[in-house]
């Protein structure tokens, strides 16, 4: 599996294991202390999250939890540009990855100062997405889902899940390597498109993406598969998403995307 990521001029190991740090320019995420809908309060949450060790900070402005209201692409803009702008001037050396499926977004975040687009849509919502990624050269995170956040809870139907994940993101490098973008780390997405056992299934067999060469991401920070299987709240389930980071990691994961910082970089340094 390569563990590096190229961003810019340098390449960025990922040997060890990196932190991405969640920040939501939203009203409605689902975990409520990763809301920040003014300037300073999100400047606020960067420090402590950069402070805690985060290597990463993740900033979306279109909340993807099944079943999230509809966000125009001005309403996206308003709240994802203005926050990317301030935390690259305060945050000069920080990796600021864009979480949007959009690509006049992702385009507006690059020229920002993002470093990195996330997208939760493997490129199935808008395709421009890809044109932008190669334009700019920059790393892009690849997860598997379907349909979209308003959708996404209907379509949990799979013959093989693995199987055809791994078409899924064979079928996506591919495409994207005609295109001109290789920097691509791999999210299998949990929580989108999947059942409570089939999030599960997927942690168990997630060292066999290694194959497919790319570093992988995951994220399982407060999400339902915890609270649901555990019959608790998001709030009450950094416990069971410490759990799971660590059975990530040990599996190969190389980022940990998380609400928790402090709890993530100590499971990276007790293991590695």
């Amino acid at each position: 599996m390569i563990n590096n990521i190229r961003i810019g001029k340098k390449l960025y190991d990922l040997s060890t294991p990196k932190v991405m740090g969640i920040i939501n320019t939203t009203p409605d995420s689902f975990f409520s202390d990763s809301r920040s809908f003014h300037i300073d309060q999100t400047l606020i949450k960067v420090k402590k999250l950069i402070e805690d060790g985060a290597d990463i900070i993740d900033i979306g402005g279109y909340s993807s939890r099944p079943g999230a209201d509809e966000v125009s692409i001005n309403e996206e803009l308003n709240r994802v540009i203005p926050a990317i702008e301030a935390i690259r001037k305060d945050f000069l050396d920080i990796i600021i990855s864009c979480d949007t499926f959009r690509g006049i977004v992702a385009e507006h975040a690059l020229q920002a100062g993002a470093n990195i687009i996330n997208d939760i849509s493997g490129g199935e919502i808008d395709p421009t997405l890809y044109d932008v990624v190669a334009k700019y050269k920059c790393p892009y995170i690849l997860m598997h889902s379907k349909g979209t956040p308003q959708t996404m809870q209907s379509l949990t139907q799979y013959n093989f899940i693995f199987k055809e994940m791994i078409s899924y993101f064979s079928k996506k490098i591919e495409l994207l390597t005609e295109k001109g973008i290789t920097e691509i780390i791999l999210d299998p997405g949990f929580g989108f498109a999947k059942t409570v056992e089939q999030n599960y299934q997927i942690l168990d067999f997630l060292d066999e993406f290694r194959f497919l060469e790319k570093p992988l991401l995951v994220g399982f920070s407060r999400k339902s598969m915890i609270y649901k299987k555990l019959d608790i709240s998001p709030e009450e389930s950094l416990n069971g998403t410490t759990i799971l980071n660590t059975k990530a990691i040990i599996k190969g994961a190389s980022i940990l995307r998380v609400h928790d910082v402090k709890e993530a970089k100590q499971i990276i340094s007790l293991l590695h």
